[in-house]
Formats: C-alpha cells, structure tokens, sequence
C-alpha cells in the first residue's frame, strides 16, 4: 500500500511537468556604442552557448564543445566568420566590416567583443543581425544603441532582421 502510494505520488508530481514542458526563450543582446573621442563603433555582442553551439554545427558541420576543456582550438575562426556572415554594419551607406577583438564565457552566455574603427562621423546606421534564424525560428536579436548620449533599442527577428537609426 505505501509503495502504491509512493509511485502514485511520484506520478503526479512529474505529470505535470511533461503537460507543460519547458519553455525555452531564443534572444540574443547586442549592444552598440559609439565612442567619439575614439571614432569607433564599440560593440559586444552576447548568445546562449547552447544555441550558438547548435548553430555552428549545423552550418560548418564539424562538433563544437564550447566553454569545455574540449573545445577547438580554431574555435575563434568559426566565430568570426559565423558573426561576419550574420551581424553587419552599414555605416554612412558603406558596409563596415568588424575587428573581432575576443570572447568569454560567463554561465551558459558567450560574450564577443568586436570594434569599427575610423569613423570620424556616424548619419547613419544600419544593424542587420540573422544570427541563429535559420535554426531557431522564433528567434530575437535585440539591438541597444548609445550614440551621442542618446539610447535607442530595437527588435530584429526572422522578418524584421534590420534596423536604421539617422542622426
């Protein structure tokens, strides 16, 4: 009777969790400033390393163990050339290519620091970020701007997948 009891419980504790199931959210966060005393664009750009890993694989086929003791050592090519086709700068109505500057890892986000440098004046700027869309539908890259002292932000997804701020 009590062994009937225990597995009853058992049951009706976990049923409700496959009912339900988990719920996972697919955003990313890319921030932008431009630094005047500097003329350049200084950006960091973060991803889950669940979903980045997942990606990477898919596109170049080879087996990404990021954050782990496994991890490639080429790793930072596949990023910058992964980020590169993804994550694009049009400055002035001139794209601008992205001096990848490193990566850390902090819990289950990866951090990418990335620069455009020699811009000695910003009018226009066009952030088109596609990362992670071809595998994860329901992705959203948010983009958050300080330029001039002034904040702007704005959500990219499979549809929308740029953004246009003029100043």
């Amino acid at each position: 009777m009590k062994r009937q009891l225990f597995t009853l419980s058992i049951i009706f504790t976990i049923l409700p969790l496959f009912a339900f199931g988990v719920h996972k959210y697919y955003i990313s966060l890319t921030q932008v400033e431009y630094v005047q005393e500097k003329a350049s664009l200084q950006i960091i750009t973060r991803y889950f390393i669940d979903d980045l890993e997942h990606a990477l694989e898919k596109q170049y086929t080879e087996t990404f163990q990021l954050d782990t003791d496994f991890e490639i050592d080429s790793v930072d090519n596949y990023f910058k050339k992964y980020l590169s086709k993804n994550l694009i700068f049009n400055i002035n109505n001139k794209k601008r290519a992205f001096h990848y500057i490193g990566k850390e890892y902090e819990d289950d986000i990866v951090y990418f620091y990335l620069e455009i440098t020699q811009i000695d004046t910003l009018r226009l700027l066009e952030i088109r970020n596609t990362a992670l869309f071809k595998y994860f539908p329901e992705q959203q890259n948010i983009i958050k701007t300080k330029i001039a002292n002034k904040h702007t932000s704005f959500y990219l997804n499979k549809q929308k997948d740029k953004g246009l701020l003029k100043f």
